[in-house]
């Protein structure tokens, strides 16, 4: 069989050839849609409000019955907080809430009768008998070094006008005497183990001076020997009382003796000057 010969089609094949040709002319613009369009979808309500409409009936409104046996709930009233003190912060920091007071814009008279105020009860608690003696951590909680310092320097200055010579250096060895003693003894009591802040232990030293500068100053109204050596002995064993139980309870008991005879002996140095001195 050729190329060019050609096969006669079935005579059904060709009647269903010429029905679709007569269809495709006769209505050419019209195309049968390939599937059935789809169903319209809802419509989402689109509503500028930024809350949704409740679907809740609203409540019936009040009647007069209603009204009239209706009792607002009492509410609890808040209590007022208790009115702060007159003293203001003093006492706040004195309780030891609340920040302390600021002490840069008060006035200095203040500051003066406040530090005062601390050397005369420092002073009650470390000379003067009082339940607080035994524990030194309650005694000089507040601790200063104006009390030692100013004690010191009248001692020095007692001894210094006491002496018919050589002031300025009456003054010199005294002073120095003192405040070299309270560090070394300081540094003795910390060596030993005691529990004892250092300028807790300083301002400790400096409060017992306290009956020494009362006995040089009643030894440099009376010039007789006799009335210094009684004054200053019972200087001394009121300083030396008024030192005891502090250093005996900082250090460890087996150890007391060497934390006290460096005080004591310090003491009687400076009672011997106070007696020498002419």
């Amino acid at each position: 069989m050729s190329h060019g010969d050609t096969i006669p089609l079935h005579s059904s094949s060709q009647s269903d050839i010429d029905e679709i040709e007569n269809l495709i002319y006769s209505n050419p613009s019209t195309v049968l849609p390939a599937r059935p369009p789809s169903p319209p979808r809802a419509a989402i309500p689109v509503s500028s409000s930024p809350f949704m409409p409740s679907n809740l009936r609203p409540p019936p409104p009040p009647t007069s019955t209603t009204t009239n046996n209706y009792k607002p709930t009492p509410v609890p009233a808040i209590p007022s907080p208790p009115p702060l003190p007159s003293s203001g912060q003093s006492n706040i920091a004195a309780t030891g809430f609340g920040s302390p007071p600021n002490t840069l814009t008060e006035p200095v008279w203040d500051t003066v009768k406040r530090d005062l105020s601390r050397i005369v009860s420092n002073l009650k608690l470390v000379v003067f008998p009082n339940p607080y003696r035994e524990d030194p951590g309650k005694a000089l909680r507040d601790w200063d070094l104006w009390g030692p310092f100013f004690f010191i320097v009248f001692l020095g200055l007692t001894l210094s006008w006491s002496a018919s010579v050589k002031k300025s250096e009456v003054f010199a060895v005294a002073f120095a005497l003192l405040a070299a003693g309270a560090v070394i003894l300081t540094l003795n009591v910390l060596l030993l183990g005691g529990h004892i802040i250092f300028f807790q232990s300083l301002s400790l030293l400096g409060y017992c001076l306290f009956p020494l500068d009362v006995g040089a100053f009643i030894c440099m109204l009376k010039d007789n020997v006799i009335l210094k050596v009684v004054v200053v002995c019972v200087a001394l064993a009121w300083s030396s009382w008024a030192a005891y139980p502090f250093m005996s309870t900082a250090v460890n008991p087996r150890r007391k003796a060497l934390a006290l005879y460096p005080v004591v002996l310090m003491y009687v140095s400076v009672g011997f000057l106070i007696i020498a001195i002419d």
